[in-house]
């Protein structure tokens, strides 16, 4: 059994002891060394990841042969490229580990399975997947509507201890802009994160 996953899945929706147990039969644990790729492209995405302990990145590589990180996962958040799941295509990112990480794999073919033996864990996942959809929309309106600066002062106060486990040009690639202009922010105050404001999120 995984408590971590069960007590997670607890906050949207509740399965009955048999129902927990048909899922937990399905999961597989791995366990993953700082900068292992999960996924890389021209590969098929297995399914989704659940991230028990550690820090993982989706990403892609631009033209300029840039890194764009399109997500990231921590603690209790799931992640995997969704487009090569529905599409059945190769993906064309990556996902590799920033930690060592601790993860549960759902394939893709015992999710299908499971929620047709478990509507409600349909349910949860229908949740998780409006969850991400908001925290990308939220994201996009950053971008459009806030300069790099206050973009930058904005998650740093949502999202405080996070700021603090990701590399700073990961983060920059993330928020769009560079590492140079990102180390220019890092040393100024600001009002809100010296009051202490700031909490953990569910979603980035």
């Amino acid at each position: 059994m995984y408590p971590q996953l069960l007590a997670h899945i607890k906050k949207y929706v509740q399965l009955t002891p048999q129902e927990e147990q048909l899922l937990c039969d399905k999961l597989e644990l791995i366990n993953l060394k700082k900068k292992t790729f999960l996924l890389e492209p021209g590969e098929h995405c297995k399914g989704n990841y659940f991230v028990l302990n550690g820090c993982v990145r989706q990403y892609l590589v631009n033209n300029k042969l840039n890194e764009q990180i399109i997500q990231f996962g921590i603690e209790n958040w799931w992640i995997a490229d969704h487009d090569s799941l529905m599409t059945g295509k190769p993906s064309r990112c990556f996902i590799q580990t920033i930690e060592a990480s601790e993860l549960l794999l759902l394939p893709e073919k015992s999710r299908v399975a499971l929620f047709e033996a478990i509507p409600k864990l349909e349910s949860y996942f229908r949740i998780m997947m409006q969850t991400a959809f908001v925290a990308s929309q939220r994201r996009i309106g950053f971008i459009f509507n806030m300069t790099d600066e206050e973009r930058y002062f904005h998650f740093a106060k949502l999202y405080p201890d996070f700021m603090q486990r990701v590399p700073q040009y990961m983060l920059a690639s993330f928020l769009g802009f560079t590492p140079q202009f990102l180390s220019r922010l890092r040393g100024k105050p600001h009002p809100a994160l010296s009051k202490g404001e700031g909490s953990k999120k569910s979603e980035v």
